[in-house]
């Protein structure tokens, strides 16, 4: 099976590596251009999936986005019977969706229909789901809401974080995805259409969104601090400065202003919340390295009593 690969990050990294491992013939991969980085800007970086294509002698190609007649036509060259997209970044059109005589393939990082959007895993996490898991779906032109093929579960569990849950994830992806493809050419899966009243939506996550509201219950900003980390880092300000917290807990048991640093230990930073109180053991203050929250303490970065927005 000639196989057209679209991703961009090292979540996608995996999948790819798993179809090349298990013998399938990777036509091209389509990434996002390179993009600059670095506190210059100067330097352009390759994706990580493009790094891939280049180390195995794939093809590749980065429009802005996939569309237009010289993109479609150089697509077409490739003569892939499947495409497969693992978090690429861009919308693909129908026309593209279908050019594939067996269509497109994605591996979403959620059970579906439940979660669909950007950002699912922090998602699940943010709610308090006791479990989550990979799909892998047919692709169509509405957001996550083509057939399933197949489905892969797993525990989240009360303290992982977004960044170790991507990272299982897109090793789960990268199994089902083979097992989908291996069923689907011996036609031995059925599709199963997704119940869109069932549907719940995972926006992309912006800044505003990994601030932390000391006004809500030490449990709910417990999952923010893990759905958030390692990025953007859930956040608060102290005396008008971003401060990027990890490393929470919550303690039902303590009380205090929402907020207020109640004390500052080998537990770490302890802040008031809405009801119970949190338990920091880092931070990240603005112009300064990661370092635990005693520390910044002993550094005269904080203080009992203080009082964090």
């Amino acid at each position: 099976m000639r196989i057209a690969f679209f991703g961009t990050p090292r979540f996608a990294v995996p999948a790819l590596e798993a179809l090349i491992g298990e013998g399938f013939d990777v036509v091209g991969c389509v990434t996002q251009p390179d993009r600059p980085q670095g506190r210059s800007r100067s330097t352009l970086v390759a994706s990580p999936v493009k790094e891939v294509a280049l180390r195995e002698g794939i093809p590749v190609l980065q429009p802005e986005r996939p569309r237009g007649d010289e993109f479609m036509a150089a697509f077409a060259a490739w003569e892939a019977d499947l495409s497969v997209v693992v978090a690429y970044g861009n919308l693909l059109p129908k026309a593209l969706i279908d050019l594939p005589p067996r269509g497109t393939l994605n591996i979403h990082g959620s059970l579906l229909p439940r979660w669909r959007g950007a950002a699912p895993i922090e998602a699940a996490i943010l709610a308090g789901d006791a479990e989550t898991g990979v799909t892998i779906m047919r692709m169509v032109p509405a957001l996550d809401a083509g057939p399933v093929l197949l489905e892969a579960r797993t525990p989240i569990g009360d303290e992982v974080t977004g960044g170790e849950m991507a990272i299982r994830l897109s090793a789960m992806g990268a199994e089902a995805l083979i097992e989908a493809l291996v069923l689907l050419e011996a036609g031995a899966i059925e599709e199963r259409v997704q119940d869109d009243a069932l549907a719940v939506y995972a926006p992309k996550i912006d800044r505003t969104h990994a601030r932390l509201d000391w006004n809500q219950s030490c449990e709910a900003l417990h999952r923010s601090v893990r759905a958030f980390d390692p990025r953007p880092g859930a956040w608060t300000t102290r005396d008008g400065a971003e401060l990027r917290c990890f490393g929470a807990r919550p303690l039902q048991e303590r009380a205090g202003d929402p907020g207020v640093v109640l004390e500052v230990g080998e537990e770490g930073m302890i802040v008031g919340c809405g009801s119970g109180a949190l338990a920091i053991s880092e931070v990240h203050p603005a112009g300064k390295k990661r370092m635990t929250a005693l520390a910044w303490e002993k550094g005269r970065g904080v203080r009992v009593g203080a009082c964090l927005v």
